[in-house]
């Protein structure tokens, strides 16, 4: 079974908290352990423990520029694809994290 932990990074969480639900069940139908963290954008620094990768809401995708910079290419960091987030696509989403963390 494969692990990820995702850091998904928001205004306020209030959005994420139902697509933390989606990755996880679509983690768990493809028997891939999935923990998902969602925290604001001004905590990420507080988050960053044994995370493989980054995912930013596309309303704060202005911010992707500075998180890359504070985890200076330890961690891949990119913005979760508009049309997954919107329709709340956990298996898309998931398919995104996975495809860019190094194996």
């Amino acid at each position: 079974m494969k692990k990820i932990n995702i850091l998904l990074v928001c205004n306020a969480g209030m959005s994420t908290s139902l697509l933390i639900e989606k990755i996880e069940k679509a983690g768990t139908a493809k028997e891939i352990e999935t923990s998902v963290d969602a925290r604001p954008v001004d905590d990420v620094k507080n988050h960053l423990k044994e995370k493989h990768v980054i995912l930013l809401g596309p309303q704060v995708r202005f911010k992707e520029k500075q998180i890359k910079a504070l985890v200076d290419g330890q961690i891949p960091v990119s913005v979760i694809d508009m049309s997954a987030y919107g329709t709340m696509d956990g298996e898309k989403v998931l398919q995104q994290a996975l495809s860019l963390v190094k194996e």
